[in-house]
Parts: structure tokens; sequence; C-alpha cells
């Protein structure tokens, strides 16, 4: 996915994040590693680093199991030349954006379009269900794991909104099945974001906006804002005459993945109807009266934090 404006914003993107795994800047430590490590350059990773299977390929990478030192990473290679500027982008934007809720960065080398980062077994958030479903994690299948993905998904948004790297705008979300793509699954039952190879910046400041790809969008995932505005009266789609448009539109996608992360669960109705009204709000047409990614987030912990007590007193009752 080629996302317009943001990448070529003129400053260097430098990180200020929160450290990962109590890691300073530049460092990892990943599953069962005791100390933090520097990342590794080119020279490791091609000497250390073991290729095993390959567990997924996009149009801009090819994604590998590989070993390295006894644990388990993903190794990612630019699956072509084409997408070189996508790939940059997405690694400058793992570097810039190391904490909590992105990927563990383990190594990069750019001349090679090599980079490694921590592997997240459960696999993408397209998994979910299926991983619900087995035998071993039947016990997470409740409106609790469930809601709290949803918290994880809001706050990362909130993240990127307001991230080190600027405003950024999550533009590989053009359907539910892509957006639920970009997150990992961890062992504990939390979300990380792991692509962020369409990651433009807005800065209203500097009346600097994006467009996400320059083909046309369609269908009701997307924002209306992100469709073509001439389409009533057949006028072909001309990317030079689209508007662009702002972070909102990552708002108004928010209820549409949190009805998917929600499922079929005892309790999911009454999440559901806790969060009604907001949902409204970020399904509004203009995208100036859709709430912050902050707004939401507190109405989400809200509702979970309500939702559990009640759940305690009804026990209790018993």
């Amino acid at each position: 996915m080629q996302s317009t404006m943001g990448r070529r914003s003129g400053r260097s993107v430098v990180s200020h994040s929160i450290p990962v795994m109590g890691c300073v800047p530049q460092h990892f430590k990943i599953s069962t590693m005791k100390n933090c490590t520097p990342w590794l350059q080119c020279s490791q990773i091609n000497s250390e680093v073991r290729k095993l299977k390959m567990i997924g390929q996009g149009a801009v990478k090819k994604v590998y199991l590989a070993e390295w030192r006894g644990q388990k990473v993903a190794l990612s290679k630019l699956a072509s030349m084409d997408y070189l500027e996508d790939f940059a982008h997405g690694l400058s934007m793992l570097q810039a954006l190391q904490g909590p809720q992105v990927v563990q960065l383990v190594g990069s080398c750019l001349e090679d379009q090599t980079l490694v980062t921590e592997h997240h077994p459960l696999g993408s958030l397209l998994n979910l269900d299926g991983v619900l479903a087995q035998e071993q994690h039947q016990q997470h299948n409740t409106w609790q794991i469930r809601l709290r993905l949803a918290i994880d998904y809001v706050s990362i948004l909130h993240y990127l909104h307001n991230s080190p790297a600027g405003r950024r705008v999550m533009c590989d979300s053009n359907s539910l099945e892509k957006t639920l793509s970009q997150f990992l699954l961890t062992n504990d039952f939390h979300l990380v974001v792991n692509d962020l190879d369409a990651l433009p910046e807005v800065d209203s400041s500097r009346g600097s906006f994006v467009k996400c790809g320059h083909r046309e969008l369609t269908g009701d995932f997307v924002a209306p804002e992100q469709l073509w505005p001439f389409r009533d009266s057949r006028k072909p789609f001309s990317d030079n005459l689209m508007p662009e448009y702002d972070e909102k539109t990552d708002i108004w996608k928010i209820p549409d993945v949190t009805w998917f992360l929600m499922g079929k669960v005892p309790g999911g109705d009454l999440v559901h109807f806790h969060l009604f009204q907001i949902h409204e709000e970020c399904k509004k047409e203009d995208p100036k009266l859709r709430p912050s990614a902050l707004d939401v987030l507190k109405v989400y912990k809200s509702v979970y934090s309500s939702m559990v007590q009640d759940n305690f007193g009804f026990r209790d009752m018993l």
C-alpha cells in the first residue's frame, strides 16, 4: 500500500519512545533473554540469523520464521524493488516508534532490504477466532479478553495519532481483513502493531494532510472522505482531484474492528450496548465531529471497569 505525504516531511525521525522491555533505545530483549542487546546489524543478521520457513507474504515483504541464538524471530525481506520506498518507510517507523504497543525490532539491514522482529507465534489478529477456538485457549474466549483487545487496538491508534514521529495515519486499512493483518496477537493476549509500511503524517498546522494511495477506494469500511466525491456525477477518478484527509479516517473504522474483536461471547451484547453511543459518534459523516482516539479509549476503559465491577457484584449475590 503506497501512501502519500508524511514520509517526505523533511525532518528526520528520531526515537524518543518509551523503552521496550526496560531496554535503552536501539536495544532489544525478547522471550527468555536476560539482558538487552543492541539491534543486530547487517553482518550479524547475515551470519547469525537462520531462516526456517516462510510464514507470510504481502505486496511489500516476505516474512520467514527464523532463529537467532536459539530465539525464534521473524525475518522480513523486501518482496519487490517496486516497494523499496514503502519498506524503508516501514523500517524508519519501526525504529522511531519502538514502545510497548509496537512489535520489537531486533535488527535491520537496509542494504539487503532485511529486517528482524520479535516472533509472535499466535500470528495476526486475523487468526483471533481460530486461536480462541483451540482447546488450550478456550478459557480466554470471554468478553473481558476480547474487550481488552479492543482497548489495545484503540490505544495503539491513540499512540500513532500522538507519536514521537508526529500524527500518523494507518493507511493500510482499506478493508477489515487488511486492518486486522496489521496487528499481532501476543502470547498473553494483547496486541502489538506490526506493519508500519504505510503511515503518512498529518500536520494540520502546516496544512499537511494525507491520501492513502493513488487509486480509488470503495466500500463501506473506508471513511466517507476517502471515497471519490464525484462518483454520483460519473466523473472518472483522478488522483489529482481527490481531496486529502486526516487521522479521523482511523476513527471511522473503530466500530467495525471492535465488532469483529468482540465475536459472539456471553456479555458481548452488553458491551455493544454500552459502546453504542461512542460508536455512533465514530460514524459521523463529518470527520471533525468524530471523537479522538483518546476520547474513544476513555469510554472503552470506563465500560470495561464498570462491567468488571458489575460482574463481581453479581457473583457476590449468588
